[in-house]
C-alpha cells in the first residue's frame, strides 16, 4: 500500500520562501521612494532657508534625519530577512558587503529595529518640543515623550531577554 511522505508538502515549504522576494524587492521600492522625498524635502528647506528660524531650520534636518532612519530600517529588515529565509550570503563570496549587511540574528534584527523607531520618534519629540508654544493639548505632548520611552524599556527588556537566553 502506497503511503505519502509528505516530501512533496516539504518542497512546497522550502520554496515557499521565495514568495518573499517580491515583497523584499518592494521594499527596496520604497527607500528609492524615500530617498525621492529627501532630495524634494531638502529642495524645500534649502528654498526656504533665509526666512526659517532655526528651529524650523532644525526640525527640517531632523526630519530629513527621519527618513534616513527609516531607509536605515527597511534595509536592515531586506538584508536579515534576504538571509534568513531566501538565502545565506557567504562573507567570504562578498568581501565587499559591510559585516552589519550578513549574517544578522534575530535578536539584533530586533535591537536595531527597536533603535531606529526609538530614534524616529525621539526626532518627533523634539521637534514638539521646539515648536511648544504651537500645542496647547498637553495630553498629546505626554504620548510624545512617552512613546519613544516605550520603545526604550522595549528595546531594554528585549536585551534582557536575549541575554537570558544566551546563558
Amino acid at each position: 500500500m502506497w503511503r505519502p511522505n509528505g516530501r512533496g508538502i516539504q518542497n512546497v515549504m522550502f520554496f515557499s520562501r521565495w514568495l518573499l522576494a517580491p515583497l523584499l524587492v518592494g521594499l527596496v521600492c520604497g527607500v528609492v521612494l524615500i530617498i525621492v522625498r529627501f532630495f524634494i524635502d531638502l529642495y524645500k528647506l534649502a528654498m526656504h532657508l533665509p526666512t526659517y528660524p532655526w528651529q524650523d531650520l532644525l526640525v527640517g534636518v531632523l526630519n530629513l534625519i527621519d527618513l534616513t532612519l527609516t531607509a536605515n530600517l527597511i534595509l536592515i529588515v531586506v538584508f536579515s530577512a534576504f538571509e534568513n529565509y531566501i538565502r545565506k550570503v557567504e562573507p567570504a563570496d562578498q568581501p565587499e558587503f559591510p559585516s552589519g549587511l550578513i549574517d544578522i540574528d534575530f535578536s539584533a534584527v530586533k535591537q536595531k529595529l527597536l533603535g531606529s523607531i526609538t530614534g524616529i520618534a525621539a526626532v518627533d519629540a523634539l521637534a514638539w518640543y521646539l515648536h511648544l508654544e504651537e500645542y496647547a493639548d498637553t495630553a498629546k505632548l505626554i504620548w510624545v515623550v512617552v512613546f519613544p520611552l516605550m520603545f526604550v524599556a522595549a528595546m531594554a527588556l528585549l536585551a534582557v531577554a536575549d541575554w537570558l537566553g544566551r546563558r
